[in-house]
């Protein structure tokens, strides 16, 4: 396994390779959306346009399963922005890493840089800095989070009165338990997300030194990551959507 850089700020220990890759990531769904949009024709749009178009379908028919999509067009643009982002993050580890090795406190413009925590002095390290910001549980963790909150910020303010009542249904005994279901669903959304895409890279790295022999074993395990990828996009946004929808919808409305 190879180390993360680390940056102590404000008392907390932050993976530089992971904000490095996160702004990457960012970057590239930001490109992405504003080149499919920069030369918009009804008669003859570009590749870029019509992929974005059947993103977005796919979304919109991704909402309609879990909510009407009357109610859920306000959500369009979040589920087009996970999708995009979380599949763009999920392959960026597969094309190739960056690796050096460096001591195990150095300095980048002024800051000190930790290696790996608990490295002595004068050793070495194999630092990664190119990987998949879903590789790492403190950004998976971030995203779910983002959504515990919006989805039970929208359970308050479009659907109060029976967002509460929920907690004490079958039974007010129930409460306890409807709550720890509650708290669980961002822990599984995250440890979902990152198991697979840590798992996925570290038997990269395992096929990566058979050398030659791997070779056959990397292409195909690439090919199979890129659908992994996509697949857990999926997964995070359509049980985001399903979240979104138990918490604003009551079943008087779904029915």
């Amino acid at each position: 396994m190879h180390d993360s850089p680390i940056i102590k700020f404000g008392g907390f220990d932050l993976d530089l390779s992971a904000l490095i890759m996160l702004l990457v990531s960012g970057a590239i769904v930001f490109i992405l959306a504003r080149l499919s949009v920069r030369n918009l024709s009804v008669e003859n749009p570009s590749k870029l346009q019509n992929f974005m178009e059947w993103v977005v379908e796919f979304v919109q028919n991704l909402i309609s399963s879990t909510m009407d999509l009357k109610k859920g067009k306000a959500y369009i643009s979040l589920g087009l922005t996970l999708i995009l982002f979380i599949f763009v993050s999920n392959i960026l580890g597969l094309p190739f890493a960056i690796i050096t090795d460096l001591p195990a406190n150095f300095e980048v413009f002024g800051k000190t840089i930790e290696a790996t925590i608990g490295l002595d002095p004068g050793q070495y390290a194999h630092v990664l800095w190119w990987k998949s910001p879903t590789a790492d549980i403190s950004v998976t963790a971030g995203l779910a989070a983002i959504v515990f909150i919006l989805m039970n910020y929208l359970g308050l303010k479009k659907n109060r009165k029976h967002y509460l009542k929920h907690y004490l249904e079958p039974f007010p005994i129930f409460l306890p338990l409807n709550i720890i279901e509650n708290l669980a669903k961002p822990v599984a959304l995250a440890i979902r997300l990152f198991a697979n895409i840590f798992a996925g890279e570290v038997l990269i790295s395992v096929i990566l030194k058979m050398k030659f022999f791997g070779i056959p074993f990397l292409a195909a395990w690439q090919g199979f990551s890129i659908f992994i990828g996509g697949l857990q996009a999926f997964i995070f946004t359509i049980l985001t959507m399903v979240y979104i929808a138990q918490t604003t919808i009551h079943e008087e409305e779904a029915h």
